[in-house]
């Protein structure tokens, strides 16, 4: 589905209950673990996600060259993986990956005794894993504050390392929940595992063999948060999400209390009613920044002024997502902007009628813009991108009675 789409200004929904898909960050990280631990285990409620179709295919494949497209997680945990398995593995992907940095991880996987190369520009992909034959130390430092999938990849392969790891996070942790999910899979898997202050350490100790179930996507559904929240009445039902999720993007729920929605948990998911909202907010996405496209349009179509901090991470994602708001919230009227180091304003203005978005092939432009058809018709353009993370949601969409065409 590459030809754009659109949607046609529809102010409410016809249908009142949503699917939620299995959670990508989860399936990956169990993915890895499992094989690690020899695949003798089951996963149960993968995502569909073409992030994790890819991550299975590839740790079925034999070749040398792995092709990981345009997928972060299967990039970085793949090469941790591939690293200590003493596997001589290519790793590559689409252009824009091949931009993205993997210098530290690399670095850090080198210190532990890996040899690994650049096959074109140091720091970036593709990167050439050829082997690992003795552990040279069993301590490590990292940044906290960068992306969180290098300190997840070395958290997995810690438990196979002949002396263990330690790792040390040095200056603030950003994205802390996505590293405590690594953690609570690994312990899923039989790992013990000790997180004090910025230190975490993981001893040798073997896997074992597990049934472990993949909790709904949060992220997911932080876009029917946007449909309800800009719809007339709001009430939908998000089915299987869980309170007591530890990824970080349950935070949506929290956020939306000030943006228009109350959430009520049943047995059957997160039910959503609409409140009063706010006209300003100042949020810190430090933990949840995949929310920041989202909560953005929430706030530039209910004309809610907003301060966002937190944002570090969103230079490096699928593409350079400041600059990629910045320009698409401008065809609605509404300011994106640094107004001091670290942080940013969102000042908005009157909705047009219509608008038409560019997604710069980032499944999130594409889902985040898309319940702005509660208030004008929205074309999307390259609207197959939310293949990467949640392949049914323009289904879903259609389901809810939003008119695409």
């Amino acid at each position: 589905m590459n030809e754009p789409i659109k949607l046609l200004q529809s102010k409410n929904f016809k249908s009142a209950q949503v699917h939620i898909p299995g959670s990508k960050s989860e399936s990956n990280r169990a993915l890895i673990i499992s094989a690690l631990e020899g695949n003798n285990g089951t996963i149960h409620n993968l995502a569909t996600a073409r992030d994790t179709r890819t991550m299975q295919s590839l740790l079925n494949d034999h070749g040398k060259i792995q092709d990981v497209l345009d997928a972060g997680t299967t990039m970085r945990f793949l090469t941790a993986y591939y690293a200590v398995s003493n596997e001589h593995k290519v790793l590559t992907g689409t252009e824009r990956m091949q931009e993205r940095p993997i210098k530290i991880l690399v670095e850090s996987l080198r210190e532990l005794g890996c040899s690994i190369n650049y096959t074109k520009e140091d720091g970036y992909p593709p990167i050439e894993t050829v082997g690992f034959k003795e552990q040279l130390t069993d301590k490590l430092q990292i940044p906290g504050n960068v992306s969180s999938q290098y300190i997840s990849a070395l958290l997995m392969i810690a438990p196979i390392l002949p002396s263990g790891l330690t790792v040390e996070l040095t200056g603030a942790i950003g994205s802390r929940p996505y590293i405590q999910m690594t953690l609570e899979i690994l312990s899923a898997f039989g790992i013990k595992y000790n997180w004090s202050g910025n230190t975490i350490k993981i001893n040798h100790q073997p896997l074992k063999k597990a049934s472990f179930t993949v909790e709904a996507d949060w992220s997911g559904a932080s876009y029917w948060y946007a449909f309800a929240t800009l719809g007339i009445h709001g009430g939908i039902l998000l089915k299987g999400l869980k309170d007591d999720s530890f990824q970080g993007d349950r935070d949506i729920a929290n956020i939306m209390s000030d943006l228009g929605i109350k959430t009520t948990f049943t047995e059957e998911g997160a039910y959503l009613q609409k409140i009063e909202s706010a006209s300003r907010v100042s949020i810190d996405f430090i933990d949840c920044p995949d929310l920041v496209q989202t909560v953005a349009v929430i706030c530039a179509a209910k004309n809610i002024r907003g301060l966002f901090t937190g944002l570090e991470s969103l230079k490096i994602k699928e593409t350079d997502r400041i600059i990629a708001l910045q320009n698409e919230l401008k065809k609605i009227n509404c300011s994106f902007r640094e107004s001091e180091p670290g942080t940013y304003s969102i000042i908005p203005s009157d909705l047009p009628d219509r608008v038409e978005i560019d997604t710069y092939e980032d499944h999130r432009m594409a889902m985040a813009f898309a319940p702005l058809s509660m208030k004008l018709d929205v074309t999307i353009h390259d609207p197959g991108v939310v293949e990467k993370s949640y392949p049914e949601y323009w289904a879903e969409v259609r389901k809810a009675g939003i008119e695409i065409i």
